[in-house]
């Protein structure tokens, strides 16, 4: 009888460690995804600019490729920026949104990203700090951030069509929250000094 009792014990022991492991990597995989999403688009820019071409998809089955590399905090935010805004494009970058204009170009460029992976710095970004785009090529855009806002996305849009080159980085809010899809963003706005 002792026995069972033991067996029941180490059953649920093993159970219980098989369920901790796997809450374990459930809770790492959206980060981990993003860090080797990051690392492969870094190798696709590289390629991009070696080879003067500006489609080089990150992996052989991507259907987004690298348009731009966005630097903030002084070096500690280097990103690469996806073709594109869908969510499954989202899942591994942030993507320019392909409605509005191409970064450093006049109007607004507009760049959507993650909360809880790639534009959590944007909580941490304040009004006058500087964020650097640079293109395929090596051209590097230098932006003054000039607004920071909590928009309802239910009762409000961006203006795409302005005369000086702008750009929008937009991200869910608030960032704490759990639930994901409500309506509110938070847009950070920068305006190209040159």
């Amino acid at each position: 009888m002792a026995w069972r009792i033991r067996s029941a014990q180490r059953l649920t022991v093993a159970c219980l460690l098989c369920l901790g492991f796997w809450q374990l990597g459930q809770g790492a995989y959206i980060p981990a995804k993003a860090w080797l999403a990051q690392e492969l688009m870094q190798r696709a820019w590289a390629r991009a600019a070696e080879e003067d071409d500006d489609r080089q998809p990150p992996w052989p089955w991507a259907d987004t490729w690298p348009v731009a590399r966005l630097s903030a905090k002084s070096g500690e935010v280097d990103l690469i920026i996806l073709a594109g805004g869908s969510g499954r494009t989202l899942a591994f970058g942030p993507g320019h949104l392909s409605a509005s204009s191409l970064p450093g170009e006049s109007g607004n460029s507009v760049i959507a990203g993650h909360k809880d992976t790639h534009f959590n710095f944007l909580r941490d970004l304040g009004i006058g700090e500087s964020l650097v785009i640079e293109k395929i090529g090596g051209r590097k855009h230098l932006y003054k951030v000039i607004g920071i806002d909590v928009v309802d996305s239910r009762r409000g849009s961006l203006l795409l069509d302005t005369e000086a080159a702008i750009l929008s980085l937009v991200t869910c809010y608030p960032f704490d929250e759990r639930e994901v899809g409500g309506p509110l963003r938070y847009v950070v706005t920068a305006k190209m000094i040159f």
